[in-house]
């Protein structure tokens, strides 16, 4: 199998991040989205979304979406677990990395995609055009600093985002809150202690460095 990735955008790092906490290795290709190479004809037949991260198997199928490539790596490689054992587990865990997802991640790609000058035209992924809306880029920053109070609050009571263990939902928030602070200038919180703490604990980890 290979992936294709790209080096700076975050959902490629989260699949790396997830890959590397497994001890895999796993032959990458390089798509240059800056380049816009995503949109190639020879791409689109591999992933007609022409995002990226796309995991390819031995036999040509194609898997896009992160989480799906992590539930597949996860099945094919339980040690350690990042999605739960029991089926409680997998739907807790399952339930705050799509939390992740939704105030953090979806947040901080509305603030970039509608105010970076080289995403003009292209304020969502995909194969289609849509213009920037700079309202929703302030927006967007806003609710990144909802999404920070509001982690911190979480991580007063527990250890990681999904309770007593490291999941995938840390590397969902990790990867979020990097990007934000790399593309927005956006630091964490200063009073938010519990969260300066979390985050000092992830970016140990040897998932952090992929």
């Amino acid at each position: 199998m290979k992936l294709y990735d790209y080096p700076t955008a975050p959902n490629p790092r989260r699949v790396r991040f997830f890959v590397a906490e497994k001890g895999l290795t796993i032959p990458t290709v390089t798509v240059d989205l800056a380049k816009r190479e995503q949109f190639a004809s020879t791409f689109r037949v591999l992933n007609p979304s022409c995002t990226v991260p796309v995991l390819e198997l031995d036999d040509g199928t194609a898997i896009s979406e992160v989480t799906v490539i992590c539930r597949y790596l996860e099945e094919l490689h339980p040690d350690p677990l990042l999605m739960g054992d029991t089926a409680e587990q997998r739907a807790v865990i399952g339930m705050w990395d799509r939390r992740m997802e939704i105030d953090g991640y979806l947040a901080a790609m509305e603030a970039v995609r509608n105010s970076l000058p080289g995403l003009a035209g292209r304020a969502l992924v995909g194969p289609h055009g849509y213009a920037q809306i700079p309202e929703l880029a302030a927006r967007g920053r806003q609710r990144l600093a909802d999404f920070m109070a509001d982690l911190n609050i979480r991580l007063r009571d527990v250890p990681y985002v999904a309770g007593d263990a490291f999941s995938i939902a840390d590397i969902t928030a990790f990867v979020t809150l990097n990007f934000a602070r790399d593309r927005l200038k956006l630091a964490l919180l200063e009073e938010a202690a519990a969260l300066h703490a979390w985050f000092a604990r992830v970016a140990g980890r040897r998932g952090a460095q992929a």
